[in-house]
């Protein structure tokens, strides 16, 4: 109990259970490849603008399509203040598209129909699923 009477080892400890903490909580956090489904990011497009709204595109080819878990992944999707986040859901079984764009709908038309669902977060960080929106 020597080990405790000294005050610099017990901070030395109460730092190192502090920093192990925060070691911990940073890789304990939930990912993309933690969540079911089978979702895969096929395709992501970037505006080039870093001085004003950051638009983030994303389309995601999912095998499971009754997800429950695609708000979720929408909500793991990096997002900017003021910036929007879009992320299209695609039936894996079908085609998807490879590229995106700036317009939208982001994508080539032949492709809406197999679109199952649309994340959008927008700038005030408003949160929509849209599903079937083709």
């Amino acid at each position: 109990m020597n080990f405790f009477r000294n005050k610099k080892n017990l901070l030395l400890l109460v730092l190192a259970l502090i920093i192990g903490y925060i070691v911990y909580d940073a890789t304990s956090q939930p990912t993309v490849s933690d969540l079911q489904g089978g979702f895969k990011e096929v395709a992501m497009y970037r505006n080039k603008n870093n001085t004003g709204p950051i638009v983030r595109v994303y389309a995601v080819s999912v095998q499971d399509t009754l997800s429950k878990d695609m708000r979720q992944y929408g909500d793991l999707m990096p997002y900017t203040k003021y910036g929007t986040t879009t992320v299209y859901f695609f039936n894996a079984a079908k085609p998807f598209p490879n590229s995106l764009t700036a317009t939208e709908p982001h994508f080539d038309a032949r492709f809406g129909p197999n679109c199952l669902a649309v994340y959008r977060k927008d700038a005030n960080g408003q949160v929509s699923l849209d599903e079937n929106p083709f």
